[in-house]
């Protein structure tokens, strides 16, 4: 087992509503099949700013924050990682024993646990990546970083990018389609790069012109309102997706991702999904084999589209309680340097 030659660490912890403290805390040696990550960089997702908000729950005390990218500081035996190795890391930590993992489910495990979803007060106190480490259990997804691939360009994939590989796989093969994207967020902008990647004629709509006139440099172009093979729903609004779905060819696939929490019922009438042989499907949380999909298609494509100007220049961890705010105009994500 490796070991850190330092015993504290820092970490924002949020106590509810607006309201984090800086704590300081000693670093954990690690367990079996555990890792110690020191944060290089997090990100502000969008279900973070819910979470603050109120309009999700969430354990509460804890350490925020799930997309991230580190360096490895220390393993305990039967960790995959390595000493030294700059990383990304999955959301969901499976057990890998019950019967969805075994399926390879490890996304909806019986017994899952999340990055940056767990009680400050339980026994995984460091779990998310507001905080200078992180401790990553055994049952974690971990994917090493390329050399060159800025932390800026890859910290998203843990959540934004991996997310939307799986909801591209759901979609099937598509070359040759029209493809409309619901959402020109983090995760919207991110599917027009791979939808277009993929031979996808990709059509994004979202009431920001300003994130409109920017999915242009990530293969999109407005939505105008004609028939589509394929729909990628990232805005969970139930009236978008109920306009969306009148103009789904014969055929064709609505993959739902955005819709998160609660809202309006979707009337589907199963005579049209029947008759015109519609494929109905959702993705929540991602596979191990998406977050290695994410990395390799952000390194590939890190010269090809704009990335790291999607991110804000770096606040401090003492600053976090101004990083928990929207995105400014021109960016869709806050980072965090911890």
């Amino acid at each position: 087992m490796d070991t850190l030659t330092t015993g504290l660490t820092r970490a924002a912890v949020w106590r509810g509503g607006s309201r984090i403290d800086i704590v300081e805390m000693p670093i954990p040696a690690p367990g079996p099949g555990e890792t110690i990550v020191r944060i290089r960089l997090a990100m502000v997702c969008g279900s973070d700013l819910h979470t603050v908000t109120g309009r999700r729950q969430s354990p509460c005390p804890s350490v925020l924050g799930h997309e991230s990218v580190g360096e490895v500081v220390a393993v305990g035996d039967g960790a995959t990682a390595a000493v030294g190795d700059r990383v990304v890391w999955s959301v969901t930590v499976a057990c890998g024993e019950c019967d969805r993992c075994i399926r390879g489910l490890t996304a909806k495990c019986r017994h899952v646990r999340k990055v940056g979803h767990e009680s400050f007060d339980s026994g995984w106190a460091l779990s998310g990546g507001y905080a200078e480490h992180i401790v990553l259990p055994r049952g974690t997804a971990v994917v090493a970083v390329p050399e060159g691939l800025a932390d800026a360009v890859v910290a998203p994939a843990a959540c934004a990018t991996a997310t939307v590989m799986a909801a591209v796989e759901r979609a099937g093969d598509l070359s040759g389609l029209r493809v409309l994207v619901g959402g020109a967020g983090m995760l919207g902008m991110t599917a027009a790069a791979v939808c277009a990647d993929r031979g996808a004629h990709v059509l994004i709509a979202d009431r920001n012109r300003s994130r409109l006139e920017m999915s242009a440099r990530f293969g999109a172009e407005p939505d105008d309102g004609g028939a589509v093979d394929t729909i990628l729903d990232f805005t969970g609004a139930t009236e978008f997706i109920r306009d969306a779905l009148s103009r789904l060819e014969i055929a064709g696939t609505l993959v739902l991702a955005g819709s998160v929490t609660p809202g309006p019922v979707l009337d589907v009438d199963p005579e049209q999904v029947v008759r015109r042989w519609w494929t109905i499907t959702g993705v929540h949380n991602y596979e191990p084999r998406h977050l290695q999909e994410a990395v390799d298609f952000l390194t590939r494509t890190a010269e090809q589209y704009p990335w790291s100007g999607l991110v804000t220049a770096p606040v401090p961890l003492a600053e976090i309680e101004s990083a928990l705010q929207p995105t400014p105009d021109g960016k869709l994500r806050v980072a965090v340097a911890p």
